[in-house]
C-alpha cells in the first residue's frame, strides 16, 4: 500500500518545537541504521527463521506395503482362517466356475464364494451357462496373473507384495468394475502412499477419475502443480494430450490458478510485515518519548545508558530516524525522504492516539487539529492505512511476540 502523502506548509512552522521535547546522547548517525518504513516490502523473506516448524513428516517406514498390511490386520479374522481360505482357493477343491483370461487359461472357483463377495460375479454367474456341472465366465483386458490375485483376494484377502506393486492398477480396474469396496480402498492406500512417480502419476489421475477415487485424484493433480515441467515430459503426458486434450487443458489451468494463489498469498505476507513492522514502530515511538530509551528519551527523563538492553524491536531504528530529524538541516516534507517517514510515523501515531491532551509524542495533538484540513481521499488512505496496522497487530493474538529485529 502506497504511504499517504504528508506534503502541507503547515509542517514547516511545526519543525521548531520537535528538537527541545528530546535529550540525546551525542552518537554518531549511521545512515544504515535509519528507519526504513512506509516502504514496499522487499521480496526477501527475513522473518522465516520465526516461522514455527512444521509437525514432522508421518515415519518413512511406513510404506504402502506396511500401510496395506495394517488395514488387513484390522480384520478380526485369525491367521489360520485365512489361510485356510486361501488354501481352498489355491487346491480348487469343490471348484465349480472357471474364469477364462485372455491367455486363455483357466482359474478354478466357487460360485457361492464369488456370488456373496461381489453382487457383479454374483449377477454374472446366473446368466451364465452351466456345462457338466461347470460355470464358465471371462474377465479379459488385463493379464492371467492380475485376474488370479483378484480372485485370491476375494477368498482370503492375501497376496504377495511384489505382485500387488506390479498389478495394482489392473486390480484397482477389477475392484470398480466389480464392486469390492474393500480391495479398491486397499489400491488406492497403496497408489498413495508409495507408487506414485512422475512416469506415471497421469496414467493414475485418469485412472483415478475413471474408478471414481476424488482422493487419488486430488493427490496427483497436485502432483502434477508441484512440477508441470518434468511432467510435462513424460510420455503418459504426451498420449493424454492426444487422447484427452480437455484434461491437459484443466491441468494447466490448475497450474496457472495455484502459482496465482502462491502470489497472493506471498503478496499478503509481505504487506502484513510492513503492518507489522509499522505497529512496532508505533510502539517503539511511544516508549522513546513516554519512558525513554539507552540513549534518547524525553528531556525531563533520565537516559538509561547504551548497556541497558531494549525490549522494542523497532527502537533501535527509530531512534537513528529521531536523531536524524533532529539534526537535519531539510526538514521538510519534501525535503529528505528519512525526514518525510518521520513525518508520516508522527502522524500515523496521532491517528491511532486515543488521548492526544496527555500524549507525550511531539505534535500529536499538532496532527489532530490540522486533519480537518485534509482532503477526503487522503482522510480515507490514512484510515485504511490505520485499519490495516490494527488488523496485523490483532492476527497475531493477545500473546503473540515478535523478537525478530525488522528494522
Amino acid at each position: 500500500m502506497a504511504s499517504p502523502d504528508v506534503d502541507s506548509p503547515w509542517l514547516c512552522a511545526a519543525n521548531e518545537s520537535f528538537g527541545g521535547c528530546f535529550n540525546m546522547q551525542i552518537e554518531e548517525i549511521k545512515s544504515a541504521n535509519v528507519l526504513n518504513v512506509l516502504e514496499a516490502p522487499s521480496s526477501s523473506m527475513s522473518d522465516t527463521c520465526n516461522i514455527p516448524k512444521p509437525p514432522p513428516y508421518p515415519n518413512k517406514t511406513s510404506k504402502a506395503a506396511n500401510n496395506c498390511k495394517r488395514i488387513l490386520e484390522t480384520c478380526s479374522v485369525p491367521r489360520e482362517i485365512k489361510d485356510t481360505w486361501d488354501r481352498l482357493f489355491k487346491e480348487a477343491y469343490g471348484a465349480d466356475v472357471y474364469i477364462i483370461t485372455d491367455s486363455k487359461s483357466y482359474i478354478p472357483a466357487h460360485c457361492n464364494v464369488l456370488s456373496i463377495s461381489s453382487p457383479v460375479l454374483g449377477n454374472i454367474l446366473q446368466r451364465s451357462k452351466v456345462k457338466d456341472g461347470i460355470r464358465y465366465i471371462k474377465i479379459l483386458g488385463v493379464p492371467c496373473e492380475a485376474v488370479y490375485m483378484f480372485i485370491r483376494f476375494l477368498y482370503s484377502s492375501c497376496y504377495e507384495e511384489d505382485e500387488m506393486k506390479k498389478f495394482v492398477l489392473h486390480l484397482m480396474v477389477l475392484s470398480h468394475s466389480y464392486s469390492i469396496p474393500s480391495l479398491k480402498r486397499f489400491c488406492i492406500d497403496f497408489l498413495e502412499q508409495d507408487y506414485l512417480t512422475k512416469e506415471n502419476v497421469i496414467d493414475v489421475l485418469q485412472l483415478a477419475r475413471s474408478c471414481n477415487a476424488p482422493r487419488l485424484s486430488f493427490i496427483c493433480v497436485r502432483m502434477v502443480v508441484k512440477d508441470l515441467k518434468t511432467i510435462s515430459s513424460t510420455e503418459g503426458w504426451k498420449v493424454m494430450k492426444r487422447a484427452n486434450p480437455a484434461l491437459e487443458q484443466e491441468l494447466v489451468e490448475s497450474v496457472v490458478e495455484a502459482d496465482s494463489r502462491k502470489q497472493e498469498r506471498l503478496r499478503k505476507i509481505e504487506e502484513r510485515k510492513v503492518y507489522l513492522q509499522l505497529y512496532e514502530a508505533m510502539e517503539a515511538l511511544l516508549h522513546i518519548c513516554r519512558d525513554g530509551c539507552r540513549t534518547i528519551g524525553p528531556s525531563d527523563k533520565m537516559l538509561k545508558g547504551s548497556q541497558v538492553p531494549c525490549n522494542f524491536p523497532a527502537c533501535k531504528g527509530l531512534e537513528s530516524l529521531v536523531r536524524h530529524f533532529s539534526n537535519c538541516k531539510t526538514r521538510v516534507p519534501r525535503g529528505c525522504v528519512h525526514c518525510k517517514r518521520m513525518w508520516q510515523l508522527l502522524e500515523l501515531h496521532s491517528r491511532m492516539c486515543n488521548d492526544p491532551d496527555y500524549c507525550k509524542v511531539p505534535l500529536c495533538r499538532h496532527f489532530k487539529e490540522k486533519m480537518q484540513q485534509q482532503t477526503k481521499k487522503d482522510e480515507a488512505k490514512w484510515k485504511l492505512l490505520v485499519s490495516k496496522v490494527i488488523a496485523a497487530k490483532n492476527a497475531l493474538g493477545p500473546f503473540s511476540a515478535r523478537p525478530v529485529d525488522l528494522f
